[in-house]
């Protein structure tokens, strides 16, 4: 399947995704068997607490400071975050560039992500990577478009897909997108493209590996994108005013 035809949304109703996610959170919190106190031959006190239950690994692909503040909040108390940087639908490279540095920034200053150790990688920058998955430029009725569209559908599709492809080859057990806590994003479209991916893992020859599987989520709601638009502000982020391509800038 090519990329560009990866998550189209069926014609049946929406999904709550971010029911979804919480109840899958909810299950990793449960307590287990291996979580229950067991009894010490050498203990004076006739049970030892069991040791800390291991973090699943989460990868979270992410675009920019602002939008990852929540996200990180939300998903920490869960997983073992690493942040994956892969943005070439940003322009020009010096917003890139920028969006990155207050990523960077943020993460060694917000406590969560400072105790919960999450990492950051980043990808290469490679603008044509977009032009090429999107194919604006052969069809240039895709530049006119409002977001929530089918250049942004095809953009999501690049970056979710390249993003799994890294979980996937370096075990990860989950892998998410910050992309569906922006109001301008479409939610049902990213977890189409999440689910697909993971479906597309688990379906190759290769049984023995384990297949990263997909948080659905829709972190708008629940106060989601309020809360990192206050986040933003408390520490002192700067907030881009597009999505990141040149046809989602403002003409004003």
């Amino acid at each position: 399947m090519a990329a560009s035809d990866i998550g189209r949304s069926p014609a049946n109703g929406k999904r709550n995704y971010r029911q979804e996610m919480e109840k899958i959170l909810e299950s990793l919190a449960a307590p287990t068997e291996d979580d229950a106190p067991h009894a010490s031959a050498n203990s004076t006190l006739g049970a030892d607490a069991a040791p800390a239950r291991r973090k699943p690994t989460l990868l979270l692909h992410a675009c920019c400071g602002p939008c990852s503040s929540y996200c990180i909040e939300t998903l920490v108390p869960y997983f073992d975050i690493t942040i994956y940087y892969y943005n070439p639908n940003i322009s020009p490279q010096q917003e890139y560039n920028r969006r990155l540095s207050e990523l960077v920034k943020f993460l060694s200053r917000f406590p969560d992500a400072v105790s919960g150790g999450v990492k950051l990688v980043e990808a290469q920058y490679n603008p044509e990577d977009f032009y090429t998955a999107t194919n604006v430029r052969n069809e240039p009725e895709l530049a006119a478009e409002p977001e929530r569209g089918e250049r942004c559908r095809r953009c999501y599709s690049l970056r979710m897909g390249k993003s799994y492809e890294y979980a996937y080859a370096n075990g990860f057990d989950w892998f998410t997108t910050t992309l569906s806590i922006s109001p301008h994003k479409d939610a049902e479209k990213i977890n189409v493209i999440g689910f697909a991916l993971e479906a597309g893992a688990a379906s190759l020859a290769d049984k023995n590996k384990k297949v990263t599987r997909f948080l659905p989520s829709d972190f708008k709601k629940k106060n989601g994108f309020l809360r990192s638009t206050q986040l933003t502000e408390e520490y002192g982020m700067w907030r881009q005013d597009y999505c990141g391509c040149t046809y989602s800038m403002r003409k004003d």
